[in-house]
């Protein structure tokens, strides 16, 4: 049953004459809900003001909550469901705060004269949408935030270090699947930039299996790094590794490749013809 601009007006009007009863009661409600995970005094504050926002919307003659008169109270609503996403809220205990309201609603109805079961129906209509509205928005912001953490996590799973001078190293640990490799191989050849690094060491020791997606994954970042001048070592062959690259036929052609980051090292360092130890400062 949708809501008519007359039953708006009443409600506006309705809203505005029991603030304090419905604030306390819409209050005492959501608190319930949520067990003490926010102060009353906050609550407070969120109800006070969608209870504004309701009232606005009602006195502009809403009759739905995509009426340009609704725009404020659905602001609030955007607010509330990213605030409580962000808080680690669930999307149940954020919607069960906005059909709070409705319980709120009905006991100032009961109490008051002309209250009538055709009109608050038709304002829990408009509640529902409400409550709808904030659920699509609470879920929308938490797939950003998990979007946003994936990232970057991503980014701390491949870090590029310097292991020594003109000496680069890239630790994979874990899978390594398209996007994962496509940000291995910026950073590595940022890194190779701003190092003037000649030699890249790709350590796979953290890999648990290669198969030949990720053998091509590597084997682009080798290229790409060679394009801009630096060799590149594969350390971290261990003899699972070893067979499984044998039995599936991958060819690393010329490309070096060591048991353990320290032989790749070492390697590195004898064709540059360095000991491994730093000359002493002065």
């Amino acid at each position: 049953m949708a809501l008519s601009a007359e039953e708006a007006g009443r409600f506006a009007v309705l809203l505005e004459e029991n603030e304090a009863a419905l604030v306390g009661e819409w209050t005492d409600r959501v608190a319930e809900g949520l067990r003490g995970r926010l102060s009353r005094t906050e609550l407070q504050r969120q109800t006070t003001d969608l209870r504004k926002g309701f009232q606005l919307a009602f006195a502009g003659g809403a009759t739905d909550l995509n009426d340009e008169s609704a725009a404020e109270l659905r602001a609030q609503l955007s607010e509330l469901s990213g605030s409580r996403a962000r808080q680690g809220f669930s999307a149940t205990e954020t919607a069960v705060s906005i059909y709070a309201f409705k319980d709120a609603l009905l006991s100032v109805m009961d109490g008051s004269e002309g209250g009538h079961l055709r009109d608050y129906v038709a304002l829990s209509s408009f509640v529902d949408q409400a409550a709808l509205f904030t659920f699509d928005t609470y879920v929308r912001v938490r797939e950003e935030l998990i979007a946003d953490q994936a990232e970057q996590l991503l980014e701390l799973s491949t870090p590029v270090v310097k292991l020594w001078e003109g000496v680069v190293a890239v630790p994979l640990v874990g899978t390594l699947d398209s996007a994962r490799a496509q940000v291995v191989m910026e950073r590595l050849l940022q890194t190779l930039v701003d190092t003037g690094s000649p030699y890249a060491i790709i350590d796979i020791t953290g890999v648990p299996a290669v198969d030949t997606q990720v053998a091509q994954h590597i084997l682009k970042t080798v290229v790409a790094a060679r394009l801009m001048g630096a060799d590149c070592i594969i350390s971290g062959i261990r003899p699972q590794i070893a067979q499984t690259i044998v039995a599936l036929g991958i060819e690393f052609g010329d490309i070096a490749t060591k048991a353990s980051l320290a032989d790749a090292l070492r390697y590195v360092l004898g064709k540059t013809g360095q000991n491994g130890r730093k000359p002493r400062e002065r």
